[in-house]
């Protein structure tokens, strides 16, 4: 019986895998089309780096992307790569001021099934350059859409480097460590630095078979040239570099795990993407929320407690909450009725139960004081009575805040648990002290006021 694999099978298994990826992008996309333009502008970059993950995805497109500190050799190696004076050079280092990007067309890879696939070499500031925070925000980001990650070094890991290689690797991307400008060493001083690399320093961080050396600008030597007649003459040349050892591993890599390096890069990128995405917007969403709930708070505040005319306050406070709770729909992207926000505020309040209690009754009686007093005695009940509706007004957002956090839904609480838990966590005098505080503003700025 034959148990081997079936190559067919393997390259179905890798499409269905591939197809998942792009179906995983761009849900990603989708799922924040919904967002208010205020959390579009703010998640604008994050939705441009989602549209460039499906197209890199959906062209096939394999970005093996250089790191290394200054002078390295990274720019030299990606000339060596590509066969042309593609990166400049500068012997002082620190020029690679931003990320850039090198169709490589001679490697002779393509990813199967799509024609437009390429790969590209993508180099990065060093990591050791001035500024570096900036420097690193803009590695961090080209890493995160690397398929393969080539750490160039030529020596032994610095501290720095060594730091950066552990940070990678925690990314779970295949990484190959370039020992680069081998004719610097001799042959014993470069087996001892293999030995090391392959050995016990890097263990767990990088595959042994993954460890390489290149001469990617070669240093000028002294050759002596013997002429017909058997005079001799000294002349110095350029070597030309030597990358066949690179060239074939990252071959290897590819042509082995290419397309899935692709899919599993593209999936964790948007699952990343996305996570990020989704606390951003809940922030914000957040933000906005409490200040409508404290907006309409304090405007169901004085509604009430400047309303002169018996009862008609109390009625008004309940539009109010009414039109919040519509207000805080829109905010988590749901669009509510009038009528059912108003089912709602209901229902928060039949949940609150005796708790709200003190809310009714020190509104029914300030109503009253205001009817045996037709209106004078608005200024003596301002206070207690808008304090205790803006407070109710205050609860009333909170929950429906939680209602709509959860889908317009209580979650596995009832209203009345979530309620009451609310209402726990809220500081009640501090939040009627400022309503009072807001509602005593108003009526000094009400030239009026002391007339009544």
């Amino acid at each position: 019986m034959n148990n081997s694999p079936n190559p067919r099978d393997s390259l179905v298994t890798k499409e269905v895998d591939y197809q998942a990826a792009v179906t995983s992008v761009r849900r990603a996309i989708e799922k924040y089309q919904g967002c208010t333009e205020g959390e579009r502008r703010v998640l604008a970059s994050d939705f441009d780096e989602l549209q460039q993950m499906a197209e890199k995805l959906e062209a096939g497109r394999v970005d093996i992307v250089v790191f290394g500190e200054i002078s390295t050799g990274k720019s030299a190696l990606i000339n060596a790569l590509v066969g042309d004076t593609i990166t400049q050079v500068n012997v002082q280092g620190g020029w690679t001021q931003d990320v850039w990007q090198v169709p490589w067309e001679g490697i002779g890879y393509s990813v199967p099934g799509l024609a437009n696939s390429q790969v590209m070499l993508v180099d990065t500031p060093g990591l050791n350059e001035v500024d570096g925070s900036a420097h690193s925000e803009i590695a961090r980001s080209a890493a995160a859409r690397a398929d393969l990650v080539l750490f160039v070094t030529d020596s032994d890991l610095n501290d720095t480097e060594y730091s950066a290689l552990l940070e990678l690797a925690a990314s779970h991307k295949p990484i190959i460590l370039v020992l680069n400008k081998a004719d610097l060493y001799s042959r014993h001083d470069l087996q001892q630095l293999l030995e090391l690399f392959r050995g016990r320093r890097l263990v767990n961080v990088v595959d042994p078979e993954n460890v390489v050396v290149t001469q990617a600008d070669p240093r000028e030597m002294e050759y002596v040239i013997e002429s017909a007649d058997g005079s001799t003459r000294t002349e110095w040349r350029k070597p030309q570099p030597k990358t066949s050892e690179l060239k074939e591993r990252i071959l290897n890599v590819l042509n082995a795990e290419g397309k899935a390096l692709i899919a599993l890069n593209a999936a964790m990128f948007a699952a990343d993407k996305g996570d990020r995405m989704g606390a951003i917007r809940i922030k914000l969403r957040e933000a906005e929320a409490s200040k409508i709930i404290w907006s309409f708070a304090v405007t169901k505040s004085l509604a009430v407690a400047l309303n002169p005319v018996p009862a008609v306050d109390v009625l008004g406070g309940t539009a109010i909450d009414a039109t919040m709770v519509a207000t805080l729909g829109k905010i988590y992207g749901m669009n509510i009725t009038t009528s059912n926000a108003r089912a709602l505020v209901t229902s928060i309040l039949k949940a609150a139960g005796w708790v709200m209690l003190s809310e009714a009754v020190v509104s029914y009686a300030s109503s009253v004081f205001k009817a045996l007093t037709v209106g004078v005695g608005t200024l003596a009940t301002a206070l207690p009575q808008g304090a205790a509706a803006g407070y109710g007004s205050y609860i009333v957002g909170q929950a429906a805040r939680y209602y709509f956090q959860h889908g317009a839904s209580w979650g596995d609480e009832s209203p009345k648990q979530v309620i009451t838990q609310i209402l726990a966590n809220t500081d009640k005098e501090s939040v009627l002290e400022r309503l009072k505080t807001e509602i005593g503003k108003k009526i000094s700025l009400n030239r009026y006021a002391g007339e009544e």
